[in-house]
């Protein structure tokens, strides 16, 4: 059985553990703090793989940001990583194949192969926390697009400029259905500039009638978004995975989304993969890769 030494690179923390080619964890999971500074940065990633490289067969990583059709570079970060982390040349840090993928789309791929969605061969994934990510597969194979930024999520919710995304645009999905919007929307109606994420969900399920309407405010706005993704890509099924899906109730989302789509009937569900997905997503995803 192939193994891969697989890393998930986020702007906060860097998992790392060797899976098979089957999607299995085979190791203890180790985490890591994420530098930074760009050569601190580099210095660690060369240290975790050093420990595990002559143990496997490649390197798989799931990233953040925007990575190339060919699974070798990103063309693009986010504001928290390091601004030279896109020159990275991957294939230094190691004598074995790295293989890279976007962190949604690896997520998209466990689930896909091994979790809430397999066997469906058009499907929507969405990591739902800080921010929010998307991997749509469409007849059993990733959306990447032209040069591979298929699947952001940051098309427009509205049109008058009420939010700034950290896109640098307006009024992005991910500026309403993410944890930061949440958070925003609670700020917005209770007009308190203090309120977190924990007042609102906890408020709501103590049947607080102002955090009640904050959330229904947002899981609607997440519906919104879940209806124009439906309506463009008719999938079999919408999964939601991150640290805020736990707090959504998929069934309303489910009955809701089918009375307003002109689609074929969907399904909104938990995520199964598991908290590492990413970093499965990419072992599995880099071993079929090599098949071909």
């Amino acid at each position: 059985m192939r193994k891969a030494l697989a890393l998930d690179i986020g702007g906060t923390k860097i998992y790392s553990a060797i899976v098979d080619e089957n999607g299995e964890i085979l190791s203890r999971i180790e985490k890591t703090s994420t530098p930074k500074q760009y050569e601190g940065l580099i210095l660690c990633l060369k240290n975790i793989i050093h420990k595990c490289e002559k143990e496997v067969d490649l390197i798989a990583i799931s990233t953040c940001g925007t990575v190339n059709n060919d699974n070798t570079k990103i063309l693009g970060s986010t504001g928290n990583m390091a601004k030279e982390y896109p020159s990275t040349d991957f294939q230094s840090l190691s004598e074995k194949p790295v293989f890279l993928e976007n962190d949604a789309n690896c997520a998209a791929w466990a689930e896909y192969r091994l979790g809430a969605s397999k066997g469906c061969l058009h499907s929507i994934t969405l990591t739902l926390g800080t921010g929010v990510g998307g991997g749509i597969i469409v007849d059993g194979k990733l959306l990447k697009g032209q040069n591979g930024a298929a699947g952001e999520m940051h098309f427009k919710m509205r049109t008058d400029r009420m939010r700034k995304c950290t896109c640098g645009s307006w009024d992005c999905f991910e500026a309403y259905a993410s944890g930061t919007g949440l958070k925003k929307t609670g700020e917005e109606i209770s007009h308190n500039p203090n309120i977190t994420t924990y007042d609102i969900i906890g408020g709501q399920k103590l049947d607080d009638a102002v955090m009640i309407m904050i959330y229904e405010r947002w899981q609607n706005d997440i519906l919104e978004g879940l209806i124009g993704l439906a309506n463009l890509f008719d999938p079999e099924i919408i999964v939601l995975s991150g640290s805020m899906a736990e707090f959504v109730d998929t069934a309303y989302l489910t009955d809701a989304l089918n009375e307003e789509i002109v689609t074929t009937p969907t399904k909104v569900v938990k995520a199964s993969a598991g908290n590492y997905s990413g970093m499965v997503g990419a072992a599995v995803l880099a071993f079929e890769k090599c098949k071909e």
